[in-house]
């Protein structure tokens, strides 16, 4: 259950948005063997006077992804390849233009199901990738 947290600056059309939002969501089910239909994304559009990236394009990208612990950092590695093709493929975002991020916070500090910690709840998946 990953949750995607993607910055963007202001400006680009609905089609833009869906795309980067379909492409981490293709490079998490298969790098990180989510099921598919797990999908806990947002994007954020940033005015450019509220978004400063340093000499880069109005088409950098940050993609934070906050995942419970365990993945191996070859699933990691391969999630960032992923990622990146993907958004150079399409809607055609440069390499050098992303940025990703992973945060994995201990399971007790997830309230999950009814608010217990998640280190407490039979999650039902593996998730040592």
């Amino acid at each position: 259950m990953p949750l995607v947290r993607i910055e963007i600056e202001k400006g680009f059309d609905e089609a833009y948005c869906k795309t980067i939002l379909n492409a981490v969501h293709e490079a998490l089910v298969e790098c990180i063997k989510i099921p598919d239909h797990d999908r806990r994304q947002r994007i954020f559009e940033l005015e450019p006077m509220h978004f400063e990236h340093n000499g880069r394009t109005n088409q950098y990208t940050i993609v934070e992804i906050t995942m419970f612990k365990g993945r191996s950092d070859e699933a990691k590695k391969n999630l960032y390849a992923s990622i990146t093709r993907r958004l150079e493929l399409n809607p055609g975002i440069p390499g050098s233009e992303v940025i990703i991020i992973i945060h994995e916070p201990p399971l007790q500090n997830w309230g999950i199901r009814g608010g217990k910690p998640a280190n407490e709840v039979d999650l039902g998946f593996n998730i040592t990738v």
